[in-house]
């Protein structure tokens, strides 16, 4: 199946990264990004996903750098994620925003681990940007910092734009549902892979 892969990013770099191969084509207000993942050696997972526009190179980013929790910052605001994801397993993560007060929510593994609020209240996810996984992006696309790269494997990265239920994401985590992201969607025609990143078939229900 075109969704039955995963890619690896085996070591600290800054060239090794996946791009994804569309854009937003409006404003959003709302969001919902789970996928997979899978962390290789520490300190910090690194940066699994983001998401730059003209003007702005942090609009989306799930990230955990040096000794930091994770952390999702949109607009460049942060907040500090409750998730543990150290242990070299594969774990089921879902953050969901949404710009009426900013809230937030974080679950792993189905189960929801942290609420929040004020996250970048009220500003609109901006359209025209790119995409990126594996990297943090310092411009629309690039400068990136392998002290910032992700380490170790993803699936299933899937982004929508609007906030998950929770019964949506234990249902995503244990594999009863198959939703795709209205955003993103993980396919293979959908990933661009660049400076040397993995790519093995794949299912993590399995």
């Amino acid at each position: 199946s075109p969704d039955g892969f995963q890619v690896g990013f085996p070591m600290r770099t800054n060239y090794m990264y996946g791009r994804v191969k569309r854009t937003l084509l409006e404003e959003i207000f709302a969001l919902t990004l789970c996928l997979w993942l899978k962390g290789g050696a520490g300190p910090g997972l690194g940066t699994p996903f983001s998401y730059s526009v003209p003007g702005q190179a942090n609009e989306i980013v799930l990230i955990e750098w040096g000794n930091n929790p994770m952390e999702l910052l949109v607009n460049d605001k942060a907040v500090t994620l409750p998730l543990s994801l150290s242990d070299s397993k594969w774990h089921h993560v879902c953050v969901s925003w949404s710009t009426r007060d900013g809230q937030w929510e974080a679950f792993q593994d189905g189960v929801k681990r942290g609420a929040g609020e004020n996250l970048a209240s009220w500003h609109p996810i901006k359209p025209g940007g790119v995409f990126i996984l594996g990297q943090e992006q310092d411009t629309l696309g690039g400068r990136f910092d392998a002290t910032q790269a992700f380490v170790g494997e993803l699936a299933g990265v899937q982004l929508w734009s609007r906030a998950l239920s929770a019964h949506e994401v234990y249902s995503l985590a244990s594999c009863t549902s198959h939703m795709t992201g209205d955003v993103i969607a993980w396919t293979e025609s959908a990933v661009e892979l660049h400076g040397g990143v993995t790519k093995y078939p794949f299912d993590p229900c399995h």
